[in-house]
């Protein structure tokens, strides 16, 4: 077979497998999910926030490396738990002096306040694949309840890792000012719109 005829041929099956892909994970539901006890994937689970930057744009920014565990019940829903945690200090922004900012005592003070964490309380399915977790997250020192909207994305075996992984999109907000971090409002919003991919490996 000719080169180029096989590079159509390859890129056509990739296409293939990308959209076949793409469909499992939209139609995938929490009974298509094995129930067990999940540990945070750190390197594809991303915390990002975005809030009103001086009524002019949208400035969004991001915190990594996060850690938990997810125990999961498929077949009730109700019974299964979440903690999660994320070191402050693995703040980042596109602007450097910025990143570094927040991280001082006007902002997260992440000297004082190193860990952000949020433990779930409660877990209502709303859909198939979709569930409200209420819980407690506690930020800069202080905590308070937040309801976050949860979607499952895929669950397969890693073909990297082999192990077996779960993969969410969460959305939630929050009021910064509720927290004790009031610098620039109301200039900089409050409102902190949050958009969450939770990466999940099954623990062994």
């Amino acid at each position: 077979m000719n080169s180029p005829l096989k590079s159509i041929i390859c890129m056509a099956l990739i296409a293939s497998g990308a959209h076949a892909a793409g469909a499992q994970a939209q139609s995938i539901n929490f009974a298509d999910v094995m129930p067990g006890t999940y540990r945070v994937e750190p390197g594809h689970s991303q915390v990002v926030f975005s809030l009103l930057h001086f009524g002019i744009s949208n400035y969004s920014g991001m915190f990594a490396g996060a850690s938990g565990t997810l125990q999961l019940d498929p077949g009730n829903l109700g019974a299964s738990k979440l903690e999660v945690s994320v070191a402050v200090s693995s703040i980042s922004t596109t602007v450097p002096v910025l990143t570094e900012e927040l991280k001082g005592h006007d902002w997260f003070d992440v000297a004082d306040f190193p860990v952000a964490t949020f433990v779930s309380t409660s877990v209502v399915p709303t859909g198939k694949n979709s569930a409200k977790i209420a819980g407690n997250l506690t930020l800069h020192g202080v905590t308070k309840p937040v309801v976050l909207n949860a979607q499952l994305i895929g669950a397969s075996v890693n073909p990297l890792s082999k192990a077996y992984s779960l993969g969410f999109e969460v959305t939630g907000t929050i009021k910064r000012g509720d927290f004790g971090i009031s610098a620039y409002l109301p200039a900089v919003g409050d409102e902190v719109r949050l958009r969450i991919a939770g990466a999940f490996e099954a623990k062994k």
